[in-house]
């Protein structure tokens, strides 16, 4: 069975990022999402933030909080279990 959180993260990061040419399952669970992998620079990781911390009600207060939540789709799960309100999470 999919994981419900991971899955929802892709349909996030291809909706939030109009990302056109990529269907949330191609994304892998373990790649970068900033520069290999989706290839997403700054600004992308900033609308992902911002799309994060409203879907989620969690907050990525700086830069390096910001690398390693989004080092790939795992550990962005990871933090959102850690840091999100469990009535926020897909059930």
């Amino acid at each position: 069975m999919a994981d419900l959180l991971t899955a929802r993260l892709k349909v996030l990061i291809v909706d939030t990022l109009k990302l056109d040419d990529v269907r949330p399952e191609d994304i892998p669970d373990d790649e970068p999402l900033i520069g290999a992998g989706l290839n997403l620079d700054s600004i992308d990781a900033l609308e992902l933030v911002v799309t994060l911390e409203r879907e989620f009600g969690i907050k990525i207060s700086n830069s390096e909080q910001s690398r390693t939540a989004l080092a790939s789709i795992v550990k962005l799960a990871a933090f959102i279990r850690a840091h999100a309100d469990p009535g926020r999470l897909p059930a």
